[in-house]
């Protein structure tokens, strides 16, 4: 364990932003912070960087009351951009770096490993301002792991870059994993969140509704739909299940070639499935429907 967050509460002006909130991050893992917007992820945010205080509640950097000395191992990229937009990208990095107590030489060493790594070296003298926002958001990304954090927290990190660019910060992050790193990302991206998130925690309306691995979370919630991809006909696709299975859903792919969604009947079972249809219709793939990360989100929301 090297963050716990302790039944944190937090108020602004009488409005409840977090209800008795727990949370725990393991070194070497990718955790993501879900909610709609307003729940409170950015309440927890800002309460572990030590930007505000929690109302009630403790926050433990491995088991030790979190302190500002702390804060030299974390890293951190806000929702909020907060670039000087007037001075270089090697200007700001040096600037940065000598807050998180980095010697120049460590932060030459460090940038021009970054700036060579993701292929812009001729950045280095650009001016905030030149740069799109994509290319902002690369900077900023670069400045909060300048310093080599043993946490590094993300606010929204993969808004404003491309696909291309996406998959490149989700390799970043799968290697520092990787290399003992714990990251924590606040992300609506739910794509991302299943490919690199090893668990997760649903805030809604200031409390924690759900909290575990992303693989049981999936399983725990899939309701014994199966999905047939096939080529046939699909009325006698229809008749080959007969009593045995029940047809939810089927989408039509092109002439005579469909994804079928069943369900079973009375015992039956997935082999049972299969065996019926065989020689019935040409089988090209089949699977177990497993919900989304999108779909268990928007109905822990709407449930809550």
């Amino acid at each position: 364990m090297v963050l716990q967050l302790e039944n944190i509460s937090k108020s602004y002006f009488q409005k409840l932003a977090l209800e008795d909130v727990s949370l725990t991050l393991m070194e070497g893992e990718i955790f993501g912070l879900l909610g709609p917007n307003g729940a409170g992820k950015t309440s927890i945010i800002r309460i572990i960087n030590k930007i505000i205080e929690a109302d009630k509640g403790n926050v433990r950097f491995k088991k030790e009351l979190m302190l500002d000395k702390h804060l030299i191992h974390f890293g951190y990229l806000p929702e909020e951009r907060g670039l000087y937009r007037t001075i270089t990208v090697k200007d700001h990095a040096y600037f940065l770096g000598r807050l998180r107590g980095m010697s120049n030489s460590d932060i030459k060493i460090q940038l021009n490993y970054w700036l060579e790594k993701f292929k812009i070296m001729d950045w280095a003298n650009k001016r905030i301002e030149e740069l799109s926002k994509g290319m902002a958001q690369k900077v900023q990304f670069i400045c909060a792991v300048l310093h080599q954090p043993q946490i590094l927290i993300l606010d929204e990190p993969f808004s404003g870059f491309d696909p291309i660019n996406v998959e490149l910060i989700q390799d970043e992050l799968k290697s520092m994993k990787a290399n003992g790193k714990t990251i924590m990302l606040s992300s609506h991206n739910m794509k991302s969140v299943e490919e690199i998130c090893d668990r997760v925690a649903l805030i809604h309306n200031s409390k924690k509704i759900l909290e575990g691995s992303v693989s049981k979370i999936r399983d725990d919630r899939k309701n014994g739909t199966y999905a047939i991809r096939f080529r046939g006909n699909m009325i006698g696709f229809v008749n080959a299940l007969w009593t045995g299975f029940e047809l939810i859903d089927k989408e039509l792919l092109s002439e005579n070639r469909f994804i079928a969604y069943v369900k079973m009947r009375n015992e039956n079972n997935f082999q049972d499935l299969l065996k019926t249809l065989l020689g019935q219709v040409e089988i090209e793939a089949a699977w177990e429907v497993t919900p989304s990360m999108q779909e268990i989100f928007i109905e822990m929301v709407q449930e809550n």
